[in-house]
């Protein structure tokens, strides 16, 4: 949107009438809202915010907030009242030096810097031009006040001797609002061009030691979840080739018990030498355990005994290959955020750039969202592909377009500037069907009729076997809450900085990605350890129905992440009115389950590499 304001480089303007905006008691009492709730405005000269400039209490630095007050509000010494008052001349300050390279060496300037201070002045305090009398001076403010029309009042409420003060009745009683403009420029050599974001960021930089701190507590907790993984890992080995290490391969074999006078007794099904007394009766029982004779089988209780269950298809596998080739799609666009972040390519000066790039990952990456869905299809022994490709490239993808489409209804609904056109509606639905789901088929042919199925090491026995009792900690839901609050408590205090940022700082930016793509990184090692450890645990209680179970458990952490949402904002923010809340909650609510499934699908993938490799380093004869 291209404002009316008239700003040349070089050109300063000590004051410029702009319009006089008249409105209604109506108009009053929104504009009275929107200063109670602190409703601030954002302009944009070269790609810069105009920004309210603060200074650090010690007055030793410098700092800028994104965007300026509409108004502001006092109380009435006289009456005890509050007034409003709308900022209704504007002084921008924009601060400039030579540009870099030839351009400057040509006598070229940019801008390094856009300051935007307000005042309020009453129309009674201008002169014929529509400008202030003394742009520089104190003066009266303009208040968001029409007197109450006292006839009608009094017409309404005959026999009250008390006539309201306020009036929001629609009479036709206007007042105008006289807005104008003063620009300045001046030269400031101590700010580089390539760091003139800087000050958006200088109360990120004094915050250092909260991101060091959300680094130790990962690497603390992580590395106890490693302990504990290597424990698992180092049990599992044993368990598979003797404590010595010097197994049979690994085989599940039933060995001979040594008679009471050493002799190994013989193989089953062996018939000794015939003696001449021997009778026949007794040729019949030498298939029978005698007392010093007896075979003991090898002890295989736990996970050992699941070798012939632990890769049978999961019930609705036809819903779970779509949802981890969805989240590859994810893993892959977070990847390629991060890394273009930390390499400065994606920075708040890129305007809309996280979520453009983000969305072009997402779609460019359906094609390793269907490989790895319809290979993990053919995996479960289904056949109908082309199904699968559709619930793939549309499944997540149209539940994330549809309820973002219903929450962008309610913000047309409040004519707010935020709200995605229509076109950009379009568009989305036109990447969708027209690249994203071609890509996804052609992943999905690939996978399913030029790759082999994945190789399991043991067949699956037709008779199901049961499942014995679990413990309360090992079922489905109890599991994923208890497993999910480890990888929580590593990123949460990262998190808190996040919402912060986004939430309550001034600056309005979050730009420390270092610190973020670390946090992540060890974040998602919790994941695969935490993965590791509750799998084997279920697979310990003779559970083998790891395959949804891991996914909830890799994705459980966003569960506590939403549970911190809705405490951030009973307790941080002063959010009012219905649709703020419900656009909070609702996006608040998209951004865990893309996370949940992103994690879900590590999880997952953790999980089947886990039990391929162990159930591959024994044989069962």
């Amino acid at each position: 949107m291209t404002s009316d304001y008239d700003v040349a480089m070089g050109q300063d303007q000590e004051c410029q009438f702009l319009c006089s905006h008249r409105t209604d008691r109506q108009g009053i009492q929104r504009a009275r809202e929107l200063i109670e709730e602190g409703y601030v405005a954002e302009w944009i000269v070269d790609n810069l915010p105009g920004a309210t400039s603060f200074v650090t209490v010690d007055r030793k630095h410098k700092y800028y907030a994104a965007g300026f007050k509409i108004g502001y509000k006092e109380f009435s010494p006289v009456t005890g009242k509050q007034k409003y008052f709308i900022n209704n001349h504007i002084t921008l300050v924009l601060r400039y030096r030579q540009a870099p390279g030839r351009a400057g060496r040509n006598g070229g300037k940019v801008i390094v810097g856009f300051e935007v201070y307000t005042k309020s002045v009453e129309a009674a305090h201008r002169d014929s031009t529509g400008c202030p009398q003394d742009v520089r001076s104190d003066m009266d403010g303009m208040e968001m006040y029409i007197a109450p029309n006292t006839t009608r009042l009094a017409s309404k409420y005959p026999s009250s001797s008390y006539l309201p003060e306020e009036d929001d009745t629609d009479d036709g009683s206007t007042l105008t609002i006289p807005y104008s403009y003063s620009v300045y420029f001046r030269e400031d050599d101590s700010i580089e061009w390539s760091k003139r974001w800087d000050l958006y960021f200088n109360n990120q930089e004094d915050s250092k030691v909260i991101h060091w701190l959300a680094i130790i507590n990962s690497l603390v907790i992580c590395s106890l979840l490693t302990v504990i993984v290597v424990m698992v890992i180092n049990r599992t080995y044993k368990q598979v080739h003797g404590k010595d290490g010097s197994g049979d391969d690994g085989k599940l074999l039933l060995k001979r018990r040594k008679a009471g006078n050493g002799a190994k007794s013989p193989r089953l099904r062996e018939k000794a030498p015939a003696g001449l007394l021997e009778q026949k009766g007794e040729a019949e029982r030498e298939d029978d355990w005698s007392s010093d004779e007896e075979l003991f089988v090898e002890d295989i209780t736990g996970w050992k005994q699941l070798h012939g269950d632990i890769f049978r298809p999961p019930p609705y596998a036809g819903y779970l290959a779509p949802l981890i080739g969805s989240g590859m799609q994810l893993v892959f666009m977070a990847t390629g955020l991060l890394i273009l972040s930390c390499f400065g390519i994606l920075n708040p000066s890129f305007r809309g750039g996280f979520v453009s790039v983000g969305v072009g990952l997402f779609v460019f990456a359906g094609i390793i969202s269907g490989y790895f869905s319809s290979r993990l299809y053919k995996t479960f022994g289904g056949m109908n592909w082309r199904r699968n490709t559709l619930l793939t490239a549309l499944l997540f993808p149209g539940l994330l377009f549809t309820t973002i489409f219903i929450l962008n209804l309610f913000v047309w609904a409040q004519a707010s500037s935020t709200a995605l056109p229509f076109s950009t509606l379009v568009g989305l639905i036109a990447l969708m069907l027209l690249i994203q789901l071609p890509l996804v088929y052609i992943g999905s042919w690939y996978g399913f009729h030029q790759s082999h199925p994945y190789e399991h090491p043991t067949k699956t026995n037709s008779v199901v076997r049961p499942i014995p009792d679990q413990a309360w900690y090992t079922q489905s839901i109890h599991a994923a809450l208890i497993a999910g609050f480890v990888p929580f408590a590593v990123v949460f205090i990262e998190l808190l900085f996040v919402f912060r940022s986004l939430w309550q700082d001034k600056s309005g930016y979050y730009y420390v990605f270092g610190f973020l793509s670390i946090v992540s990184l060890v974040g998602i090692l919790t994941v695969v350890e935490v993965t590791i450890v509750a799998t084997y645990i279920m697979l310990c209680q003779e559970n083998y129905h790891w395959w949804w179970q891991s996914f909830l458990i890799g994705g459980g952490s966003s569960f506590w992440i939403f549970l911190y949402c809705i405490v951030f904002y009973y307790t941080k923010l002063k959010i009012h009115g219905f649709i703020s809340g419900l656009l909070f909650f609702s996006y608040s609510f998209l951004a865990c389950t893309v996370y949940g499934l992103l994690t879900g699908t590590v999880g997952f993938l953790t999980a089947y590499a886990f039990v391929r490799r162990i159930y591959g380093a024994i044989k069962a004869d």
